[in-house]
C-alpha cells in the first residue's frame, strides 16, 4: 500500500455504523474518498449525507461474489468496521462460529493486496491470566460465543501468507459517542491496559488511530490496542 496514492478509494465495510460513520468521515476530511458498503444504502442517510466523496453501495462483506461486485479496482486499503447485529441476540445458538473467518478471508480478495485493518473487539486481549472473555467477572458469559468467534477471525488472519498487510485494532470496552473527542489516542499491545482502558475513547478518536495507520502505517500483522 502506498499512503500517497489520495485518489484510490478507501472501502469502509459496515460504513453505516458508529465506528463505520467516524472513520468515513475522518477519510473524509484528510480528503480521501470512500466507497462506504452498507446492506441497504435506502436507510444511510447520514452516511450519504457525508458529502459527494463518499459513494454509497450496496454489499455483504460474507459474500464473496457480493464483495467482488462492489470493490473497485485499486483501492487505498479497506476497512471492516462489520458487526452482525445492533445489540446482542438473545441467543447465539443460530450464530455462525466462522463468521469472523469468512469475513478475514473475503477482506483479503477484496484488499487485492493493500491493507486491511479491522476493528476489533476488546473481549480478545489478553489478560495476565488468559483473554478478557475467559473471565466471567469481567465479560459476560453468555456472549462468550461471540468472543469465541472473534478470536477464530484473529486467528484467520494469523494464518494469512506473510504479504497479506493486515492490522486489527481493538478499543477499550469504553468505546462510547459521549467519550470526548481528543484528536489523539495511545496504541498499546494485544494484552489489556486495565487503568487506560478504564478511560472511554471517543469513536473519532478511533477513527483517527484507523487513517493514521492506513497514511503512515507503524504496525502490521497483529493486534493492536488503541487507548485515550
Amino acid at each position: 500500500m502506498v499512503p500517497e496514492q489520495r485518489n484510490a478509494p478507501l472501502v469502509v465495510f459496515g460504513a453505516g455504523g458508529r465506528a463505520g460513520l467516524a472513520v468515513v468521515a475522518e477519510a473524509l476530511r484528510r480528503g480521501r474518498p470512500v466507497v462506504g458498503v452498507v446492506r441497504d444504502p435506502a436507510r444511510q442517510e447520514r452516511l450519504a449525507a457525508l458529502g459527494e466523496d463518499v459513494t454509497v453501495v450496496a454489499g455483504d462483506l460474507t459474500d464473496q461474489d457480493s464483495v467482488a461486485a462492489v470493490v473497485p479496482g485499486e483501492v487505498a486499503a479497506v476497512v471492516n468496521a462489520v458487526t452482525p447485529f445492533t445489540a446482542p441476540p438473545e441467543s447465539f445458538e443460530d450464530f455462525d462460529p466462522d463468521y469472523y473467518v469468512r469475513l478475514a478471508e473475503n477482506l483479503v480478495q477484496a484488499a487485492r493486496g493493500s491493507r486491511v485493518l479491522e476493528i476489533g473487539l476488546a473481549a480478545t486481549l489478553r489478560t495476565g491470566s488468559g483473554r478478557v472473555f475467559e473471565d466471567p467477572a469481567a465479560f459476560p458469559a453468555f456472549l462468550r460465543p461471540f468472543a469465541e468467534a472473534r478470536m477464530k477471525g484473529l486467528a484467520a488472519w494469523r494464518e494469512q501468507p506473510a504479504e497479506v498487510d493486515w492490522l486489527v485494532l481493538t478499543p477499550p470496552p469504553g468505546l462510547s459517542l459521549e467519550a470526548p473527542t481528543t484528536g489523539e489516542y495511545r496504541l498499546g499491545g494485544d494484552v489489556l491496559d486495565s487503568p487506560a482502558a478504564d478511560l472511554p475513547l471517543s469513536y473519532a478518536d478511533l477513527a483517527t488511530a484507523v487513517l493514521d495507520q492506513i497514511d503512515r502505517p507503524t504496525v502490521s500483522r497483529q493486534q493492536v490496542s488503541v487507548y485515550r
